[in-house]
């Protein structure tokens, strides 16, 4: 009993030896030892996947191939812009790049701005008053840009973030003359009129329609008309004149009211009138693409 005890031990061990090392094992029956090759183990080991929990559902699901492969895509399209362009416009001098979402869609970021008064005219008729007009534009925006035929037809759509200043100068007229509220005035009386313009958006919406032909492989021309939604505005007017009794044309006996008085009325002119709350788009430019 105890010579098969330990011939079974050593069997065991023998085994099991064999399983790790994939060496010739020996086993002993009816004192014959014969030799038998071990066949190696292979064990295959699963790499875990990540999980992520949505507190939502309460599921867990596992997002390795989600997360890497969406983080891929989207920093491949970051730094891998479809076109950049330069453009001249009612919303100033300007670029803006472009990613290409698919044949068809564009995301476009730019900026536009600068001096642009001059595109207006220099100046402004607000009722009976005439205004120079001293603009500095800011229009950071962002939108998409379509092509729905597939062709150089184009339609965009966005939102301009505008931080636009505008300073405006009354000119007499009529040998020194502002007519206000139906008014004429004496401008030496009054003093010099000048004030600002604000439009109350902070965010103002924005719709094109355009032309985008390329001209080679890479270089295009363009062009967009549309419009953006300022909104309503605020304005201040102020004056330098200093009278109690502002004169007005063809009386004696003045109009009773201080200059700071016919300041006011000018301003609630110019607020009233909401300058430029529709801003007209149209500019042109040239694209390059990659």
């Amino acid at each position: 009993m105890k010579l098969i005890k330990l011939t079974a031990i050593s069997a065991a061990v023998l085994a099991s030896t064999a399983a790790l090392a994939a060496e010739p094992v020996v086993v002993v029956d009816d004192n014959t030892a014969v030799a038998y090759e071990a066949e190696p183990v292979a064990v295959a080991y699963e790499a875990e996947p990540a999980y992520a929990y949505n507190a939502d559902a309460g599921v867990v699901r596992n997002t390795t191939g989600a997360v890497v492969g969406g983080t891929k895509t989207f920093f491949q399209t970051a730094i891998n812009p479809a076109a950049v362009s330069a453009e001249v416009g009612t919303l100033g001098y300007g670029a803006n790049i472009a990613w290409g979402l698919n044949e068809n869609t564009e995301l476009q970021a730019g900026w536009a701005g600068g001096d642009v008064a001059e595109l207006f005219g220099g100046d402004i008729d607000i009722d009976d008053v005439n205004y120079d007009v001293d603009s500095d534009f800011s229009n950071p925006y962002l939108g998409v840009q379509l092509r729905p035929t597939g062709n150089w037809f184009t339609m965009g759509a966005g939102i301009i973030v505008p931080d636009n200043d505008i300073d405006v100068t009354a000119n007499p007229q009529n040998g020194g003359i502002y007519k206000i509220d139906g008014v004429e005035y004496k401008a030496k009386d009054v003093g010099s009129l000048q004030g600002t313009i604000e439009h109350r958006n902070k965010l103002a919406p924005y719709a094109t329609i355009g032309f985008r032909p390329n001209i080679t492989e890479n270089f295009g021309l363009f062009g967009e008309l549309g419009a953006a939604y300022l909104g309503k505005t605020d304005a201040t007017v102020r004056t330098n004149g200093t009278s109690n009794n502002v004169g007005v044309k063809g009386s004696n006996i003045g109009s009773g009211k201080t200059s700071a008085e016919v300041a006011a009325e000018a301003q609630e002119e110019l607020k009233s009138d909401n300058y430029l709350e529709w801003l007209p788009i149209v500019k042109v430019g040239a694209t390059y693409r990659f």
